[in-house]
């Protein structure tokens, strides 16, 4: 397998299959049902013919990837737990005891945890190890990490799916495990949208209004210290980021790359997803929402990236659990597309488009 350097991957992504999407909606018009009736499904199903560049799509083996990694700003207590739940919770997605599980065995999905930066060794054979250092640095007093090791981070996401692509997987999720990640993803949001720290930063995982005050607090002076430039999307990542986010980074632009669709989860999945686009453009039309998040920011990340939601359902838990429910929709959709019948097949007269009538 040949692993792609982040670069290279940017350089391989291509538009997609305007004929086969072509294909795909003039077939949608044939089956027995009102024009457009099934709205966004039938949207999903066209796009997914442009990005596996197929007349026929079909849905393969699903995956979901979640990146898990510790952030050194914990060290500002700007988290109700410690850094030991990230390695706890990572290694209990081997044992079917974490939520993404339960939620992916519904949708027949694989869950592929990654110890991407987690603060301690995780020896569990369960869990993939790409780690690239012990947890990022403390941004609060510099930057979270170098530009070479968030460039090596997208690059572990980039290698994930091009290696399961490989083995037959065409549909992927994303997820994250990391506590404090909703601080540096609020740092990052902050300095990408040019929003106030205070619009874009909530409570995390159960924290007190005096404890936020102090994380809102703790977000500006990293920002200021870092002296982040917002025109460098890496410069973000690697100032104010964390390596959760940078393999989610490489997720995206990995499946734009190998012409395979991803899911968005939820607010860090999402500031990922934005950095990816501010990276690579040409990758926007292979990500696709899930749902959006409980946190603040969640419709202003979701706003930013042109994206509406399939689902509204005030969760804020990450690791993939809003993602993985696009795949329960995907389902639905194809189901629909390759198993209703056709409009000659019911008996009964063609719909034609007034629209424009």
């Amino acid at each position: 397998m040949i692993k792609l350097t982040l670069e290279e991957a940017i350089k391989k992504i291509q538009p997609l299959d305007k004929e086969a999407m072509a294909y795909t909606h003039a077939r949608w018009n044939t089956l027995g049902k009102p024009l457009y009736s099934l709205g966004r499904l039938e949207e999903m199903v066209t796009q997914f013919a442009g990005i596996y560049g197929d007349k026929n799509p079909h849905l393969g083996k699903k995956a979901v990837i979640v990146m898990a990694a510790d952030n050194g700003v914990v060290a500002e207590g700007v988290t109700q737990t410690g850094q030991e739940v990230t390695k706890t919770v990572t290694e209990n997605m081997t044992k079917h005891n974490a939520t993404i599980c339960i939620m992916s065995a519904m949708s027949g999905a694989d869950v592929i945890p990654v110890d991407i930066g987690i603060a301690t060794d995780c020896d569990n054979p369960g869990v993939r190890n790409c780690k690239i250092k012990y947890g990022t640095d403390n941004m609060a007093k510099g930057p979270a990490m170098s530009r070479e090791e968030a460039v090596r981070a997208i690059e572990v996401g980039i290698h994930m799916v091009e290696e399961l692509v490989a083995k037959g997987y065409n549909l992927f999720a994303t997820g994250e495990m990391g506590i404090g990640n909703t601080t540096t993803s609020s740092a990052v949001c902050s300095v990408l949208l040019d929003q106030p720290v205070e619009k874009v930063t909530g409570k995390g995982a159960g924290l007190t209004n005096k404890d936020l005050e102090h994380k809102i607090a703790v977000i500006k002076e990293s920002i200021a210290l870092n002296q982040v430039d917002a025109s460098d999307p890496l410069d973000v990542l690697s100032k104010v980021g964390g390596l959760d986010i940078a393999g989610l980074v490489g997720c995206f632009i990995g499946a734009a790359a190998c012409r395979v669709p991803a899911f968005i989860d939820g607010f860090i999945s999402s500031v990922a997803a934005l950095l990816a686009v501010r990276l690579a453009p040409q990758c926007d039309p292979y990500l696709f929402p899930s749902h959006c998040s409980n946190e603040p920011a969640g419709q202003m990340v979701l706003d930013a990236l042109g994206k509406q939601p399939y689902i509204l359902a005030n969760m804020c838990l990450g690791e993939g659990t809003g993602a993985v429910m696009g795949f329960t929709i995907a389902d639905y959709a194809f189901k629909a597309y390759w198993e209703l019948p056709s409009f000659e097949q019911t008996n009964f007269g063609t719909y034609e488009d007034l629209s424009d009538k």
